[in-house]
């Protein structure tokens, strides 16, 4: 008898893929790059310890496809974090991965060239590459932590990470987490549910060991301390939008049993606008007002927006493609986005430094 076949029956291949190590040898990190990478995760810190009165605002595109227009808009973000900092702390949102129910552009590290050559290794590359651009214009950046193995070969370029809520509930995430040296926001569920980011929080402030992979591209076996700076991102969900008062009070309830610290941001776009988002500077506004009439818990917010307002489908023909407009999710345009943080600075600003009193 011939043994049979068990193992990878439905693998095609496996292609090498370059280490952490040698990309990080290709593409190090600056002096100023590191600097702004450490100042912005301090300052994030300091916001969630309620040692730094002003409001985090992650802003940017959906995802990143383009990185020529990423970079404009990472140079026009610069301009505006550095007009109202002083009440504002500005982080570009820079998405490389994005999560599929069924299918669809699995995003720039995956699929970097969008024709489903799926060239992972260049993709990991210019990701790489186009958050040192960001960190060397003094701009510190957030992302989504969807692949375990992605902060091996990024992480020290990205100042908040974000969990999503389909993967929230993962233990592989949670885990991951604990050893992030990032402040983490995670997502409530896309139920609506705040119970699984609760709990993932406290997963993610505890020790954890488990399968990694090293700086040497060997798996290894991981063991963290644990994070102490995860917080609930509240992003709505198949109930409808939770950043309303009545919403916030009841995430507050929430996050007083599981015994957290009361810090939670507000994800404006998502279930939170209907998937609108024209919406989003509405939701903005609302937040403004809470924190305005007293809110305390409220230390952050997200913003989808990108040059051009609103998003497109990816053609056959890339050419075609629209400069500086999503084709992931709809975004809000830049003179919109302009807008909308400018105002909320000038109804903010003789207000948050209040809050630490």
């Amino acid at each position: 008898m011939t043994t049979p076949n068990l193992e990878n029956i439905n693998v095609s291949a496996f292609d090498n893929m370059p280490t952490p190590a040698e990309i990080h040898a290709k593409l190090p990190i600056s002096d100023k790059a590191g600097k702004t990478v450490n100042h912005g995760r301090n300052l994030l810190r300091k916001i969630l310890d309620r040692k730094d009165h002003r409001l985090f605002v992650v802003v940017g595109p959906c995802s990143i496809h383009d990185p020529v227009a990423g970079l404009d808009y990472a140079h026009r973000l610069k301009k505006l974090a550095d007009e109202v900092g002083d009440t504002l702390q500005i982080i570009m949102r820079v998405y490389f991965e994005k999560p599929r129910t069924t299918v669809g552009w699995k995003g720039y590290i995956n699929d970097p060239f969008m024709d489903d050559s799926f060239q992972v290794n260049v993709g990991m590359e210019k990701a790489r590459e186009f958050l040192l651009q960001v960190n060397e214009i003094g701009l510190p950046a957030g992302t989504e932590a969807l692949d375990p193995y992605g902060p091996q070969y990024y992480g020290d370029l990205i100042a908040w990470t974000a969990i999503g809520a389909r993967t929230t509930e993962s233990q592989t995430h949670r885990e991951m987490s604990s050893g992030l040296s990032t402040p983490v926001g995670f997502k409530n569920a896309t139920s609506g549910d705040l119970t699984v980011a609760t709990n993932a929080i406290l997963s993610a402030s505890r020790p954890h060991s488990f399968l990694g992979l090293n700086n040497e591209g060997r798996v290894a076996i991981v063991r963290t301390t644990g994070n102490p700076h995860g917080h609930i991102v509240l992003r709505g969900g198949e109930s409808g939008p939770n950043y309303d008062t009545v919403s916030i009070a009841m995430a507050e309830a929430a996050i007083a049993k599981a015994k957290l610290p009361a810090n939670i941001v507000v994800d404006c776009s998502h279930a939170n606008s209907s998937k609108k988002p024209e919406l989003q500077p509405l939701v903005m506004a609302d937040v403004v007002n809470q924190i305005r009439a007293g809110n305390k818990s409220i230390l952050g917010v997200m913003i989808e927006s990108n040059i051009e307002a609103g998003n497109q489908p990816i053609p056959a023909d890339l050419k075609q493609l629209k400069y500086g407009c999503s084709v992931t999710d709809g975004c809000i345009g830049w003179e919109t986005t302009e807008k909308t943080i400018r105002d909320a600075a000038v109804l903010l600003r003789d207000v948050l430094p209040e809050r630490l009193s």
